[in-house]
């Protein structure tokens, strides 16, 4: 029995049961967080597989186009090639909260709107598989960025889903039960003096009966 080192008053009493109370509201609330944080947490975690599967084929892709173009191309004029890019994305990053957890948003905008902009490079010396390299590289941009949002969303809840057991454990397992030890142990104490009590008032009142009686019988 884990007992708080308290006085047994009844003023203790009153105030442990107040205390008891909001634990065990707060126990709820806290728990409430935890499944609805679990519920998303599996919803991002179900959008994550899909794309990441989706983004690893798209790498793949962007991977052959480039291995093809290396192969009619040499490595100087590929490199040549991509040496001065011309298009520039640039990432903002805001938040929105989920249960207390903020978690990140991110949107990209380009320097320019000019679609031609994401080719560094004239295409008289360069080859149509350098072409479908950077095209399906800039197809792919807009995943890798949901992909990078969304994995860092995971990473942050399932965070927060730690912390929050760990609370939802703490109070389940230890302060309530505190608590509730705590006040039935003042409970006995307090009926265990009201009994005393009461015993020492009976011994009292026959002691004065007694007294009473002896003294009539004069």
């Amino acid at each position: 029995m884990a007992i708080m080192n308290v006085n047994p008053t009844r003023m203790q009493l009153t105030k442990l049961k107040k205390q008891l109370a909001t634990a065990v509201r707060g126990h709820k609330m806290l728990k409430d967080k935890r499944d609805e944080l679990m519920r998303q947490f599996l919803d991002l975690v179900r959008e994550n597989k899909e794309l990441r599967e989706k983004v690893e084929k798209e790498l793949q892709n962007c991977n052959s186009h480039f291995v093809n173009a290396s192969a009619v191309m040499s490595k100087e004029a590929l490199d040549a090639s991509l040496m001065s890019p011309k298009q520039q994305v640039n990432i903002k990053v805001s938040s929105r909260n989920v249960m207390s957890v903020e978690i990140p948003q991110f949107s990209a905008n380009k320097r320019t709107n000019d679609s031609g902009d994401i080719f560094p490079y004239g295409f008289a010396f360069t080859s149509f598989e350098l072409d479908d390299a950077v095209m399906s590289l800039n197809e792919l941009l807009p995943d890798l960025i949901k992909l990078a949002e969304i994995e860092k969303s995971c990473e942050l809840m399932s965070s927060e889903i730690e912390k929050t057991r760990r609370r939802v454990n703490s109070l389940e397992h230890v302060m309530i039960p505190r608590y509730q030890d705590t006040i039935k142990y003042i409970s006995m104490k307090l009926e265990e003096n009201d009994r005393s009590s009461r015993t020492r008032l009976m011994k009292v009142k026959d002691m004065l009966l007694d007294k009473a009686h002896n003294y009539s019988g004069h």
